[in-house]
């Protein structure tokens, strides 16, 4: 059995009193506990319509993706259990948060969402493009805004925000989700369909009769919304996102997910 000398047991003392007080402080304070998980759980919502972001798996239909990893690291980090509220687009995700459905959301940052929503830096980096036909005139984004042209879009999602904005001349049409918009484009033999790149381009690669325009019209940056009147948990949400993204946390969920095309957001200002 060792011995301990006065001085080893000093030193024992130091080193226990040293960890107990890094523990502390990587510990989040009891008011924000109280301001993100309210209820004692959180109450991740996640977008499957977004599959950079959120995907099914095949065997339990549980979510995956970086967004599910990242509401269960802020569970582990808050000391609660993560309640998974599962939606089909961007636009039920905001119109639940109205109704307080739920307490942590990774949507793209948007101004008509941030009147609800207190949004963290981005996190991931996407583009938002056009699918066409093969045989399509249009061969650049400029072309797609000209009278008499028609875009599907996924109703609420972060692209139909931002071309409401944007476009003057083509008009919109709106599915329930992205998903339904590529329906809606081919039943209706719309002129293009607007989404996130990667599922557009996984979309066209196995289908000859279509093809992704080359460029952007929007670069959308996804982040962590928490919301509003919750302003005392905003901070450490903010700190933790940019821990997420240093650490390598985020590249390490996208490249798991298959999604790691996507692009990592930089460190926020």
């Amino acid at each position: 059995m060792a011995k301990w000398t006065r001085a080893g047991l000093a030193l024992l003392g130091l080193a226990l009193l040293m960890a107990g007080m890094a523990q502390a402080q990587t510990r989040p304070p009891a008011e924000v506990v109280r301001t993100l998980a309210p209820s004692g759980t959180l109450r991740a919502a996640i977008n499957f319509g977004n599959p950079v972001l959120a995907q099914r798996d095949p065997m339990t239909g549980a979510p995956r993706g970086v967004s599910a990893e990242l509401a269960a690291e802020l569970g582990r980090r808050l000391g609660v259990p993560v309640e998974f509220v599962t939606y089909d687009s961007a636009g039920r995700v905001t119109d639940a948060g109205k109704q307080g459905a739920w307490d942590v959301a990774f949507l793209a940052i948007d101004p008509v969402r941030a009147a609800g929503i207190l949004f963290t830096a981005p996190y991931v980096i996407i583009e938002g493009t056009y699918m066409v036909r093969a045989d399509s005139p249009l061969r650049s984004i400029e072309e797609v805004d000209r009278q008499g042209h028609r875009i599907s879009v996924g109703r609420g999602s972060a692209y139909d925000l931002y071309l409401t904005r944007a476009l003057k001349n083509a008009e919109i049409i709106r599915a329930p989700s992205s998903p339904e918009a590529i329906d809606i484009f081919l039943r209706d033999r719309l002129d293009a369909a607007a989404g996130v790149k990667q599922p557009l381009v996984d979309y066209a690669k196995t289908r000859p009769e279509f093809r992704v325009i080359p460029g952007r019209f929007m670069v959308i940056e996804q982040a962590v919304g928490i919301p509003q009147g919750r302003e005392a948990g905003i901070g450490f949400m903010r700190a933790f996102v940019e821990e997420m993204k240093s650490s390598g946390f985020i590249a390490r969920a996208l490249e798991a997910s298959n999604q790691g095309d996507a692009t990592v957001a930089p460190p926020a200002p």
